[in-house]
């Protein structure tokens, strides 16, 4: 019998690259319909724009320590890391996506400066406080564009790289294979009839302004990436019914 890949890697572009990983609080039971699997994105991308310079790492995760896949990730990243010689911004996406995020602010932060940032309002659930918080389309020293997300809870933002033509989302846009995405069901977001109010009146109406960016590729944390036609896809998302419904 195979065993389970722990580590799959995805080129998009030159300098942006996405990886998966398993998401060490998994079970099985939140594979369900409007769930989510085992195995959760992340992003790298090294800085493009003319003014920006440090490179962006998204939700960043690594594979189970002591695997074979962990020594090859963190030696490949390593590499990159220092290849490049820049400072680094992680952004963490919402309250839940803590992940890695101060394993890999340890390991570089006596090479490079390394800054975490989130929304505010992600802050009470990280269990830590960023570096830097960040407001409605504030850049960072990346070129990265953060867009709060409304009424999902936790300060969920979604993030455009623009010389990529990109977005990256946390959990309020889920892969659904084939190209196509589906956005976040009503249990995503927080308990409550005033939240569920909240989530009906506002969660699509936030999505929908990021239609008017100039984007082709959208990188979700869960499911499979849209690498064209992305802007497409995300209209027809907003047009469905949400995931697992």
């Amino acid at each position: 019998m195979s065993r389970e890949a722990l580590l799959e890697t995805t080129r998009i572009a030159d300098g942006l690259w996405r990886w998966t990983a398993p998401h060490p609080e998994w079970t099985a039971e939140k594979d369900r319909p409007g769930g989510w699997g085992r195995m959760v994105g992340a992003v790298y991308c090294e800085p493009t724009a003319s003014k920006a310079d440090a490179l962006a790492l998204f939700d960043p995760i690594e594979p189970p320590a002591g695997s074979p896949e962990a020594g090859k990730f963190w030696a490949a990243l390593d590499r990159d890391v220092e290849r490049a010689g820049r400072p680094i911004v992680i952004y963490v996406g919402n309250g839940y996506h803590a992940r890695g995020a101060l394993e890999f602010q340890r390991r570089y932060a006596a090479r490079f400066p390394v800054d975490i940032c989130a929304h505010a309002d992600a802050v009470g659930r990280l269990g830590f406080e960023p570096t830097r918080q960040f407001g409605d389309t504030a850049a960072l020293r990346t070129g990265v564009e953060p867009f709060p997300v409304e009424a999902l809870d936790a300060g969920e933002t979604a993030f455009f790289i623009r010389p990529h033509r990109a977005l990256v989302f946390a959990d309020a846009v889920i892969g659904a294979g084939g190209g196509k995405l589906a956005v976040a069901p009503r249990s995503w977001a927080a308990e409550g009839s005033e939240a569920g109010a909240r989530y009906q009146a506002r969660f699509r109406a936030s999505l929908q302004r990021l239609l008017e960016l100039d984007f082709d590729i959208v990188l979700p944390s869960h499911g499979e990436p849209a690498l064209s036609r992305g802007r497409d896809a995300l209209a027809a998302a907003l047009e469905a019914r949400a995931w697992g419904e």
